[in-house]
Parts: structure tokens; sequence; C-alpha cells
């Protein structure tokens, strides 16, 4: 797993490429999620979703995904599960200081967004705590939602 997901950290350029697509066929299909139910279609999804995701970014299903914003790197793999940037204890070697034998997830993060157009400037955007209330749901259809939203 954990050699999928350095691989998606190098390739982030066309995941999130990939991702944008799969975003705006997501969205285009909204009437469709509309008309099913959001609440009919979220267990299915979130399957699809875990299983594609957790080959390859060994997703956590989180709910709150910000894989675009961190180079393809998920956040939820580190194992204090800091969603802004590094604790203090990176290794000289770039690696964790709870788990040695694997890279800071934010080191990846940083490799993998340089990658990604705007990606080095979307490090910088501040990521909400989690919702744990969130967790198992899809996070692309939250996406949806949120993106075909009516304004107030």
């Amino acid at each position: 797993m954990y050699a999928l997901r350095r691989w998606s950290v190098r390739h982030a350029r066309g995941l999130n490429a990939f991702y944008r697509g799969l975003e705006a066929l997501l969205v285009a299909a909204n009437p469709v999620w509309r008309a099913i139910g959001y609440q009919r279609v979220d267990r299915p999804m979130a399957v699809v979703e875990r299983v594609f995701k957790g080959a390859l970014f060994d997703c956590k299903m989180c709910g709150q995904c910000v894989l675009s914003s961190t180079g393809m790197s998920c956040p939820m793999n580190c194992p204090k599960q800091l969603r802004n940037g590094p604790c203090g204890g990176v290794r000289d070697n770039g690696h964790c200081e709870v788990k040695p034998e694997m890279r800071c997830v934010w080191v990846e993060a940083y490799i993998g967004a340089q990658k990604i157009p705007g990606g080095a400037q979307s490090l910088a955007s501040v990521q909400h705590a989690v919702d744990r209330r969130l967790q198992g749901r899809s996070s692309w259809l939250r996406v949806v939602q949120e993106k075909t939203a009516l304004p107030p």
C-alpha cells in the first residue's frame, strides 16, 4: 500500500487532472443523484470511493478529502493526523518521528504539490479540522452537493 501511495504522489499531476475530470462528470450527473436521492447513493458511492482511493492513496475515508490541496498525499495517513503541515518531529531524512520507516506525509505533499499547477499555493490553505460525523461517507458526493448548491 505504501509503495502505491508514493507512486500516487510521484504522478500527482496526472491524478489531479483525472480527479478534476471525475469531479466534472459527477457534477454533471447531479440531476441523477438528486432524483435517486443523495442519501441512497452515498453508501454505494462510498464503496467505490473506498476501493479506488484506498488503493491509490491509502484513503481513510474521512469524508472530507483534501488530496488536490495536498499534492495527492492524504494527511490522514499521518500518525498524528495533522491536516495543516508537518509536526516538529520530521527527521532530517524526511521520515516520520512516529513511524521512522515512513516518509512524512507532508514531505510527500510538498513534492506532489510542486507537480500540480497551483499546488504549492494550495498547501498554504488552512484545512478545517476533521468532522468525524462524515467518516465513511462519500467526499465525492459532498463536493457535488457543495458545487451545485443554490446560492442563498
